[in-house]
């Protein structure tokens, strides 16, 4: 039995050019139609429930901002989301570097993982306490 192949392990570059275009499509879409507007996207189904702000929550504003060329306005947005996104990017384009190569992905430490986790849930937090309630959206 071999092992279960990397994540995104596609040996074309299909792959990663597919997902790129349909980020580049829904980008300019949330770009096009701002979500500041009521009604215009679905509200956060964590927040409706709980009244709390999920990690997400202010992300499709952040990106609407970021789309716009309005940093500020995208950090009050979501920080996390804004802070991710060069991350994706970087990942993004070592997948489709590797799909083209066929080199070897960079394998990162777990510790990683682990504290990006640990990032997303102490952001989670943070946002709703009182002491961390400039980071709501």
């Amino acid at each position: 039995m071999s092992p279960a192949p990397p994540l995104f392990a596609s040996t074309r570059p299909a792959a990663p050019v597919a997902v790129g275009a349909a980020v580049v499509a829904a980008t300019a879409a949330v770009a096009l139609v701002s979500p500041e507007e009521p009604g215009t996207y679905p509200p956060c189904p964590f927040h409706t429930m709980t009244g709390w702000w999920c990690p997400g929550c202010g992300g499709l504003r952040a990106v609407h901002a970021l789309a716009h060329g309005d940093l500020s306005t995208a950090v009050a947005r979501n920080v996390l989301v804004v802070l991710a996104v060069p991350l994706l990017v970087l990942a993004w384009a070592a997948w489709l570097r590797r799909s083209v190569t066929g080199r070897a992905a960079l394998r990162l430490p777990t510790a990683v993982g682990w504290t990006l986790a640990a990032t997303v849930a102490a952001f989670w937090v943070a946002r709703n306490v009182p002491a961390g309630s400039w980071l709501a959206p």
